[in-house]
């Protein structure tokens, strides 16, 4: 995201899945799960079945979300390899869910990870959704609205297509093709060096904005974009899964924490929370479910509820 942001790598990034349009990955709340998208081999879930509840930190949860025993999970699937779809076009599968199972168990509740587009799991938790837990990073502006559990972190970086043939300057983007995913960071931050274009003189950003990852990564790999930002672990996935095509342009910059979406106030949710993630931490679960992602140069060590210092 970062809320931050990248959902479902279908098949969209796989040879000749590259051919499907954003109107076959879908708009809706419901596309996602509809069977039209499918994703690329991935790593089995993480087993948690041993995973045992926490009796005192499950005390701690509130009866609105734990006396159905499901921990309702908002989260955009497409996004690998954080969160996104199983071979079979319906399962979510990715580090996210995972952690999101695990966290379940500790709290002696089974998951149930909804899928929506990125942009609507913020205004719906607390309502339709327990938490959310889709990639978001953690901002001043975000807390104004939520709070946030920490348990992650990543940067964001430039891909472009392999030896970049459109000659993408990051220093200059004014006029150039860029792709974002909506309602992501790096949506905001690529329209204000729009606005900053402008008011030099120069020629606007033409951005790009989909509601799905899988489509940003699209509009690159075909040519209809020069280049996409996204967050580090989505782009450094995006970019083993197309086979060669694309490429990350220079560094990954503006390193920051990401975490679960928790109802503005509700602080004995995300108390529960950031106990039940500091326990798979210090178990050593939360490390293992990481690497079999091959998502561990995001690991931290310590997770909190609504952290002072978002950026690393």
């Amino acid at each position: 995201m970062s809320k931050q942001s990248f959902r479902s790598i279908a098949a969209c990034l796989l040879g000749a899945a590259l051919c499907v349009s954003a109107a076959a990955c879908g708009t809706s709340d419901e596309a996602s799960s509809s069977g039209s998208e499918t994703s690329a081999a991935s790593p089995q879930a993480y087993d948690v079945s041993k995973i045992e509840t926490d009796e005192e930190i499950a005390a701690l949860l509130p009866d609105s979300v734990k006396q159905d025993g499901v921990l309702t999970v908002g989260m955009d699937t497409s996004y690998a390899p954080a969160e996104f779809l199983a071979e079979d076009g319906k399962t979510p599968v990715g580090y996210d869910v995972d952690l999101s199972n695990a966290l379940a168990k500790v709290l002696g509740l089974k998951a149930d990870q909804q899928v929506s587009k990125f942009d609507l799991i913020i205004p719906s938790v607390g309502s339709k959704y327990d938490v959310g837990i889709s990639s978001f990073t953690i901002t001043p502006e975000r807390m104004d609205a939520v709070d946030f559990v920490s348990f992650y972190k990543a940067g964001s970086t430039w891909v472009t297509k392999k030896g970049n043939p459109t000659n993408v300057d990051t220093a200059d983007l004014c006029g150039v093709r860029v792709a974002v995913q909506t309602g992501t960071t790096q949506e905001e931050e690529v329209t204000q060096m729009s606005e900053d274009c402008t008011k030099n003189g120069k020629d606007a950003i033409d951005i790009l904005s989909n509601a799905l990852q899988t489509d940003v990564t699209t509009n690159v790999t075909t040519g209809k974009a020069d280049v996409f930002y996204a967050d580090s672990p989505v782009a450094g996935y995006a970019i083993t899964q197309t086979d060669g095509q694309l490429e990350a342009l220079g560094e990954d910059v503006g390193v920051t924490k990401q975490g679960i979406v928790v109802k503005k106030g509700d602080k004995q949710t995300a108390e529960a929370l950031q106990k039940a993630m500091q326990k798979l931490m210090d178990s050593g679960v939360y490390e293992e479910i990481l690497e079999q992602w091959g998502a561990q140069s995001g690991a931290v060590d310590k997770s909190e509820v609504n952290p002072t210092d978002v950026s690393q």
